[in-house]
Formats: structure tokens, C-alpha cells, sequence
């Protein structure tokens, strides 16, 4: 049992610590921005547009915040990864069927309701490349939410 939680939270943090800051990079590279410029607009989720203003605060503030939130991503998908053992077996589809919705959570209600408070307008193309990098997302966290990885290598006979 202990291995097994172990292999659980190390699936959550591996793949929460890992998507969250491959996430920042594929928002510097859509947004051509520089990461600082990123990770205060995720403090400005926060902080509204005082994150501009502040420097390094912010920067850590989108940093941690960012983290955070994959982190806890990752775990609801490791946590029903665990409850359905096909989101395991079949686990490139469910990550990147995860990183849709991801993609809709963050976008059409975690945005909204944050001091940020608007719906993202996209492009087709903002539309394809942000979908993108929310699929490689779902992809990652689903990655060390394996069967060989989760602690549980009978679950892909299952």
C-alpha cells in the first residue's frame, strides 16, 4: 500500500510539476512572450493588472499558481484513474480527451471567474495552437498516470 501511494503521488506531482511547466513554455511560444511576461499574466488571475507592475513577487506568484494548478489537474485525473481502470489502459486517449477538457475548464470557467473575469476571444489559429498545447497537457499528466507508473501493473490487463 505504501509503494502504491507513493507511485500515486509521484504520478500527481511528476506529471502536474512537469505539464504545468511545459504549459508556461507552449504560452510563451503562442503568445510569443517572454515566461516572465507569462507567469505574471497567471498572477494577474489574482492580482489583476498590479501583477505588471510588481516584478519578481508576481513572476513566483504566476510560478507557484501555476504549479498548483496542474498539480491539482493531475490529481484528478490520477485519482480517477485509479476509480477507472480504463482512463489507465487507455490512457493516450483519456489524456488528451483530459486535456480538452482541461482546455474548456480553464477557459470557460476558471478564467471567468478569476480577477482576470472575461472569456478568452481566440483566433481559429489562437484556438488550434492553445487546444494544442492543452492536449499535450492531458497527454503528459495521463503519461505518469500508467499502470507501470501508478503503481498497478495489472490494471492495463484489466
Amino acid at each position: 500500500m505504501l509503494k502504491n501511494s507513493r507511485s500515486i503521488l509521484a504520478s500527481v506531482f511528476l506529471g502536474g510539476l512537469i505539464a504545468g511547466t511545459i504549459d508556461i513554455g507552449a504560452a510563451a511560444l503562442i503568445n510569443s512572450a517572454n515566461v516572465t511576461t507569462i507567469l505574471k499574466a497567471i498572477a494577474s488571475g489574482l492580482l489583476r493588472r498590479a501583477s505588471i507592475e510588481k516584478g519578481a513577487e508576481a513572476e513566483w506568484l504566476g510560478l507557484i499558481l501555476q504549479w498548483a494548478m496542474s498539480v491539482v489537474i493531475a490529481a484528478v485525473f490520477v485519482i480517477g484513474a485509479q476509480r477507472l481502470p480504463l482512463l489507465r489502459r487507455r490512457w493516450i486517449e483519456s489524456g488528451l480527451a483530459y486535456g480538452v477538457i482541461v482546455f474548456a475548464v480553464m477557459n470557460y470557467a476558471v478564467l471567468p471567474l478569476s480577477a482576470v473575469g472575461h472569456i478568452p476571444h481566440f483566433t481559429t489559429a489562437q484556438f488550434v495552437e492553445n487546444m494544442l498545447a492543452m492536449l499535450l497537457f492531458g497527454f503528459i499528466i495521463a503519461y505518469f498516470a500508467r499502470p507501470e507508473l501508478a503503481g498497478d501493473p495489472n490494471s492495463a490487463r484489466e
